[in-house]
């Protein structure tokens, strides 16, 4: 198919013609849209509608059958998060807990149905950007489409050579991860703005910035261990030699001053200064080898939580401040150190293991479930959500630390009257 936009004449890229483009007064319609769809949160219109488009023998096997997660992600400000099922998508708010809307996609037509990726704009929940997976897909997995809640349809699209990996949306940027390439696209136009080539990315790992008027992009380098940073702002790259395993996991703070980093080892977890690229500080998870799901900065960055395959979520206490390493920081005698080690006076004696930094605090889970992590917007809170349609908002002591306290569960995956 012959590529409808001379400006994206790349051999991996090619845009269809309906680009993402408002007016002023289409602005203003989104922004109408998305209080309605906060409105739905009470009124469950939109469910409603939807199940009541679909005849009664489709509406008992949605009862019957539950569905299969297969993408689960917060967004931008952790205060919703999205669901990629192999029948359509949810959205969920976290605090109050309650599901905004969900789309189940009718096969009856002979299309796929499954969405494997769906990236959500802050609140702005009447756009969307989803890619298809499972078994059935909706949509292809070598495109981006976008789809507009509102008219219950895609009004644009990306497609490339190869899988997406991931989609990062900013207010005025798109970023699609593919395998070993990653495209940064303008978001009022779709026009293609930079290319990056990378290590072997399946993982599809990339953390990007929400601050306005500073745009800050972390990905994969081009060998094991390495990351890349760039401040496009400013105009610069940095790269760190991390780790000296492959790059699992990582994630940027709310100013984009600090990046958390872990291995495929997963005992370790590294922290560093973004702009000169200076380890600050580095905290232990355990000692025995684990694969990391998720690393998160506390708004503030004061806390780091992370969570593993172990079937256990930690928090961090970070001492660092951006531009001072953590060995040239002045420390009070009196100051407490909640995440080190008693035997930290003897650090340079007893093998590194000893003087490591431990978590203040901890939550047990299923050990091998998949879960994600962020903090809640509550004072010491965090929100643990898992593959298995788990919801967990939990509290922890920063004081005397231990285990966390469980505030609410539900799980996402049941009918909404078990909420």
């Amino acid at each position: 198919m012959a590529n409808p936009n001379p400006n994206l004449s790349l051999p991996e890229d090619n845009v269809r013609s309906e680009p993402l483009s408002y007016s002023s007064s289409q602005q203003q319609e989104a922004e109408d849209s998305v209080e309605k769809a906060e409105d739905n949160v009470e009124n469950e219109e939109t469910v409603s509608n939807l199940n009541s488009n679909l005849n009664p023998n489709i509406q008992d096997n949605l009862q019957i059958k539950m569905p299969n997660l297969l993408h689960l992600s917060f967004n931008q400000d952790h205060g919703c998060f999205s669901v990629g099922t192999d029948q359509g998508f949810r959205i969920y708010n976290c605090d109050p807990f309650c599901e905004i809307y969900r789309r189940v996609f009718d096969q009856r037509g002979g299309g796929g149905i499954g969405i494997g990726i769906v990236e959500m704009l802050f609140r702005y929940n009447n756009i969307l950007a989803l890619v298809g997976g499972g078994s059935d897909p909706k949509f292809p997995l070598n495109k981006v489409m976008f789809w507009d809640n509102n008219q219950n349809r895609c009004i644009g699209e990306l497609t490339f050579r190869s899988k997406v990996r991931a989609v990062r949306l900013r207010r005025d940027r798109i970023i699609v991860v593919l395998e070993q390439k990653i495209f940064v696209y303008k978001f009022s136009d779709m026009r293609l703005l930079h290319q990056i080539e990378t290590i072997s990315n399946p993982k599809g790992l990339c953390a990007v910035s929400q601050v306005s008027g500073s745009f800050v992009m972390v990905c994969p380098g081009l060998q094991k261990g390495q990351v890349r940073i760039d401040h496009y702002a400013s105009k610069r790259t940095k790269f760190i030699l991390a780790h000296d395993s492959r790059i699992q996991c990582f994630a940027l703070s709310q100013d984009a001053q600090l990046l958390a980093t872990a291995s495929s080892k997963g005992t370790l977890v590294r922290i560093y200064n973004t702009v000169e690229g200076a380890l600050l500080q580095e905290v232990r998870r355990g000692a025995d080898r684990a694969e990391i799901y998720c690393l998160a900065f506390s708004p503030t960055a004061q806390w780091l939580a992370v969570s593993s395959d172990k079937g256990t979520v930690h928090v961090f206490s970070l001492k660092v401040n951006a531009g001072v390493p953590e060995n040239d920081k002045p420390h009070s005698a009196s100051e407490p150190n909640l995440g080190a080690s008693s035997l930290s006076f003897i650090k340079g004696v007893l093998p590194k293991y000893f003087s490591s930094e431990w978590s203040v605090a901890k939550f047990r889970l299923h050990e091998g479930s998949q879960y994600i992590v962020a903090f809640g917007h509550q004072k010491n809170t965090v929100v643990i959500l898992g593959m298995d349609g788990s919801f967990f908002r939990c509290q922890f002591d920063p004081i005397t630390g231990g285990e966390m306290t469980q505030l609410e569960f539900y799980n996402f995956l049941q009918p909404k009257e078990t909420f």
